[in-house]
């Protein structure tokens, strides 16, 4: 089990069952939209962030990305992590049917896939020890027009294939997908996944 210094939001019960079974820190829920009238689950939310840092682990679907971006919103970016899961389709083995979107939420993730995520959005694990790493060249917008990633008229297309490549969910905007790419990935990983699409094409 892995020991987390931030606290975890997830959307529902079943999310924090899920991931309670994996990591050892708070983690608590929003409860879909109702975090969106709920002043005091908010407030408690900051008040985490604000002393340990807080990781927003939702869904990769629709719904999953107006909570996320609410809560980036309401408290200040830099006390956030942002752990993203694949877009994987199915069905939740409690469920009788497909979300609206068909795809997995939280809960429907293996342990692998969770434990990742985690790792990749920068989670801080206790006891393990970490060597400090000397700075890396931002990914910048320059580099996503000069890929034709923007500002082509088939940017969007071969967006939504970088996204697959890199198991990210495709409702990530421009602007979000900038900031996952540097949040995730070193330059020369974003540029060897730009190559793979490049052989894809030939």
């Amino acid at each position: 089990m892995l020991k987390i210094k931030e606290a975890i939001v997830v959307e529902g019960r079943y999310d924090k069952n899920t991931l309670s079974q994996l990591v050892d820190t708070v983690i608590l829920e929003t409860a879909g939209f109702a975090v969106f009238q709920d002043r005091e689950r908010l407030a408690l939310l900051r008040r985490l962030a604000e002393t340990r840092g807080l990781i927003i682990l939702t869904d990769s679907d629709g719904a999953g990305f107006v909570i996320r971006n609410y809560l980036s919103g309401a408290m200040d970016p830099s006390l956030l992590k942002h752990a993203y899961i694949p877009d994987l389709y199915g069905k939740e083995r409690r469920k009788s049917k497909r979300s609206k979107e068909g795809k997995l939420g939280v809960e429907g993730m293996s342990p692998d896939t969770l434990t990742q995520a985690l790792r990749r959005c920068g989670a801080t694990i206790l006891g393990e020890e970490t060597a400090p790493t000397s700075p890396r060249r931002a990914i910048t917008k320059a580099d996503l027009f000069r890929d034709g990633l923007t500002g082509t008229p088939n940017a969007q297309t071969r967006r939504k294939a970088l996204l697959v490549r890199l198991a990210l969910p495709e409702h990530l905007s421009t602007n979000a997908l900038l900031t996952v790419l540097n949040a995730l990935f070193s330059c020369e990983e974003y540029a060897a996944a730009v190559a793979a699409l490049e052989e894809k094409d030939e």
